[in-house]
């Protein structure tokens, strides 16, 4: 190997911060850094990996270098690009924040969890090694492993596979050294290169695959059967081609599937269907020249089962993919514009139909590159942000709910809603709101609801809600040292008559903040003026069209129940 690797853990001086009581952590380190993979721990907090800068500032030696390589290996191991990993729990609170010192690392690419709570954290080099770490739950390192070709290698993705091992896929240029084995000489400029290991760290196969272009390795995951499925690339001049390939448990391969009815897709993920089949997710430029995102579902015997593009008024892909229990699935990535890129959160159900996307960050360049859905259906999603007028990015742990409204920090919000059920016990009995765990409320009996195109509240409706907004306007007062924010949000169903889709949106946009407006005027002008001042704090108004509109079943909309306003209480952060 090229390298003599010193592994050590250091601690950095961390600044973190979320939004109000969301959970939207930000954790600003100086230069560049981010987060790139995330996984639930199995005492339910969330740990992230990704990458921090950290470079000399102070001179002590007069010693003048010619070229950055000689200035690289002056400083050692102490600065330059280190490996970062985060660990958090519901409050938002940073229970382990250490980095990883490595000679000539570039970047921590993938995360596992072990048997015993530690990392299994994949990586590689500047100079194209590939590094596998085991680190203990308190991210101490047990073991490393430095392996690839003598030529450079980069990683994609490390698995954790059924017998504990672990599987590492990447892309290894071709090798014309004579005393290489003949399996790591390569097919073509580039190879899928795939590496198994035991659990103890063992290295047992390196094997390459591919063609005689330019292939790169992506992804990969362990199929019931125990064999692997593979996902790759072919790129010949301009033209790009989808490969996936099953080998066996030693290696061998089984079959290749080669997909090339698009020059312009690009594979991102692959995930294990609950009902043994597979999903594939990729991105591909449209006749508008925006990147899609398009599906791709089949089975261990290679047969197309599914194959769907979701079309998107902007561009948009997803890099990662998880599947719910009841078999819905979410994936995150980035959308983009002309002006800026967010973070992208989109939902579908089983047979592939988008249920929703929300797009989050600020005006600048955000990206969620990595999902887990946890315990609790809520997803944890791990990227990178970067500030308004901010050249540098920072990590970004991002936890929402299922329906992709942010979570709330959990400090307070467990007494808050349980206090919460009890005021509303009777209304809840009667079956007039429903009232979650991110404190939001909503109105579920039909007479509390809005007739098509209208705005102004009924007699009924007034009755009702100035009952509700009594009791949780005082009760929100009495607590106004937790209490941030009182929201109230107006929602539309989709539809607007023989319009075009614009102004079908336009309207819509502008009823639902009309609905807003008439139900928090409504409550506002029914307080005394103690009250009325308080409520001038924490009131907040807004639309959302029909963005938010119900879903029964996910198939079809329930109109009546999308015409309506709902509340949300958010809590200052917690100290």
């Amino acid at each position: 190997m090229k390298l003599f690797l010193i592994f050590t853990i250091l601690f950095l001086s961390n600044t973190a911060y979320a939004k109000g009581s969301d959970y939207s952590l930000v954790i600003d380190k100086p230069f560049n850094n981010g987060l790139l993979a995330i996984e639930q721990d199995y005492d339910r907090t969330i740990s992230a990996v990704g990458f921090v800068n950290k470079y000399k500032t102070t001179s002590t030696t007069s010693n003048t270098y010619t070229n950055a390589y000689d200035y690289l290996s002056s400083v050692g191991n102490s600065f330059g690009t280190q490996m970062q990993i985060i660990k958090v729990d519901d409050g938002a609170n940073i229970i382990i924040d250490k980095s990883g010192s490595l000679s000539g690392f570039a970047k921590a690419i993938s995360l596992a969890k072990t048997p015993r709570n530690g990392y299994y954290v994949g990586g590689q080099t500047m100079d194209g090694e590939l590094i596998l770490l085991k680190l203990d739950s308190d991210a101490n390192p047990i073991y490393k492993k430095v392996f690839g070709t003598k030529n450079y290698d980069s990683l994609s993705k490390i698995v954790r596979l059924n017998d504990g091992g672990i599987l590492a896929v990447g892309t290894s240029s071709t090798s014309r050294d004579q005393y290489d084995p003949i399996f790591k000489t390569g097919l073509g400029l580039n190879d899928i290169f795939i590496t198994r290991f035991r659990q103890d760290g063992q290295e047992l196969w390196s094997k390459k695959f591919g063609t005689a272009n330019d292939d790169e390795g992506i992804d990969a995951l362990e199929a019931s059967d125990g064999s692997i499925i593979v996902l790759g690339k072919t790129l010949q001049g301009q033209s790009k081609s989808l490969n996936i390939m099953r080998i066996d448990q030693n290696g061998n391969k089984i079959w290749i599937k080669e997909i090339n009815d698009n020059d312009n897709v690009t594979p991102r993920k692959i995930i294990k269907l609950r009902d043994n089949n597979f999903l594939l997710s990729l991105s591909y430029i449209n006749e508008l020249k925006k990147e899609q995102v398009r599906f791709i579902k089949f089975d261990l015997r290679q047969n197309i089962i599914a194959d769907k593009s979701i079309y998107t008024a902007y561009s948009s892909s997803l890099l990662d993919l998880k599947e719910f229990s009841d078999g819905d699935i979410v994936g995150v990535g980035y959308v983009k514009d002309t002006f800026n890129t967010d973070g992208l959160v989109m939902a579908f159900d089983s047979k592939l139909n988008l249920l929703f996307q929300d797009h989050f960050g600020e005006s600048n360049y955000d990206i969620l590159n990595s999902l887990t859905i946890l315990n609790n259906s809520q997803i944890a999603a791990a990227g990178i942000t970067t500030a308004e007028n901010s050249q540098e990015s920072n990590m970004w742990i991002l936890k929402l709910n299922r329906d992709a409204t942010i979570a709330q920090i959990s400090a307070n919000t467990k007494d808050f809603y349980e206090q919460l059920l009890q005021l509303f016990s009777k209304e809840r009995e009667e079956g007039k709101i429903k009232i979650k765990k991110d404190l939001s409320i909503e109105f579920l009996d039909r007479r509390l609801l809005f007739p098509v195109a209208e705005y102004e509240l009924n007699k009924t409706q007034k009755i009702f809600i100035k009952s509700f907004s009594d009791k949780l306007v005082k009760f929100l007062h009495k607590r106004q040292d937790v209490v941030n924010t009182l929201e109230v949000n107006g929602h539309t169903s989709s539809e607007w008559g023989q319009v075009s889709f614009s102004k079908n949106f336009i309207k819509n946009e502008k009823l639902s903040m009309n609905r807003a407006y008439s139900t928090m005027s409504y409550i506002f002008n029914n307080q005394d003026d103690k009250t009325q001042k308080y409520l001038s704090t924490v009131f907040k108004g807004s639309g959302s069209g029909f963005s938010r509109k119900i879903m029964v079943n996910n198939t079809y909309e329930d109109k009546i129940k999308s015409r309506r306003v709902s509340f949300k209480i958010v809590l200052n952060e917690k100290k």
